[in-house]
């Protein structure tokens, strides 16, 4: 069954505006560029289905290569299924990008983990280390009078 059109999960508006501004400015020579609101809503709701339509041509492949999780190469397939070839250069390009940005931020998140495993391993021994402090204090105290006097039993 079709959901109602309140039931369908929208782009942000904020976003889609921002986008569409900023092409359109590229391609003219305006310096600014007023967009109805039905154009708006037009791109996203252009932008929605294009998303599911590539969403679900995606899982298909996944599909088929019996997988369950969908990857940027099945992305990459079925742009190329839809007849949207010249997406993936730029595409591909991005997702460069943005490997190479959290291949950097990994790495710093690697060592602030190592560190931190570091500092509570040295921290647990240093416990240790007063936990048989505290001990050794004990048994010395238990030999001792109340007066600092030691015991004579």
């Amino acid at each position: 069954m079709a959901k109602a059109a309140s039931e369908v999960e929208e782009l942000p508006k904020a976003i889609v505006r921002r986008v569409v501004k900023d092409k359109l400015s590229r391609s003219s020579d305006q310096d600014e560029i007023n967009v109805h609101k039905d154009a708006l809503l037009a791109f996203s709701e252009s932008a929605r289905i294009f998303i599911h339509y590539l969403s679900a041509t995606a899982n298909d492949i996944c599909r088929e290569s019996k997988r369950q999780t969908i990857n940027a190469d099945d992305v990459f397939k079925a742009l190329e299924e839809i007849e949207f070839p010249e997406f993936i250069g730029p595409l591909q390009a991005s997702l460069d990008v943005f490997r190479r940005k959290n291949a950097g931020k990994k790495a710093v998140t690697a060592k602030a983990k190592e560190a931190n495993k570091k500092r509570k391993m040295e921290e647990a021994a240093a416990a240790q280390n007063g936990n048989e402090e505290c001990k050794e204090n004990g048994k010395e105290e238990d030999n001792e009078d109340e007066d600092g006097s030691p015991d004579k039993e």
